[in-house]
């Protein structure tokens, strides 16, 4: 779905997800749309049984919040593991934690992370 010029954008998470590796809102959606923001990331990450993440995310410069949705999720972090295991848990980590993760179960998580900052890519997840 598309914005309006009222300033409104209607969309679907799963659909708008799969065009940006489930990034809804953040720096890297065109300047004019609704959803770029500066300030501010929001993911919509659907994540199959076992997946992992490529590898683990360090000198993080951004705060992350993490919502399960559904499923059985995973957060690791360096001498600490987190299982989210009911829907709305949740953890959230400041700037410089690494971390990583793991779908135990097949996952619905929403993540939200400011400020939204280019170049934290990982290939293949």
């Amino acid at each position: 779905m598309e914005g309006d010029e009222q300033g409104i954008y209607v969309g679907k998470a799963a659909a708008d997800a799969a065009g940006d590796r489930g990034w809804l809102l953040g720096h890297f959606k065109p300047s004019g749309d609704l959803r770029h923001s500066n300030e501010v990331e929001v993911k919509w990450g659907v994540h199959p049984k076992d997946e992992r993440r490529a590898q683990w995310t360090s000198g993080e410069k951004r705060t992350a919040l993490l919502v399960l949705i559904s499923g059985r999720f995973r957060l690791e972090f360096p001498g600490r593991d987190v299982l989210l295991a009911e829907p709305g848990d949740y953890v959230v980590w400041g700037r410089g934690v690494d971390h990583s993760w793991h779908a135990e179960e097949e996952s619905v998580v929403m993540t939200v992370r400011w400020p939204s900052i280019p170049g934290y890519a990982v290939e293949g997840v």
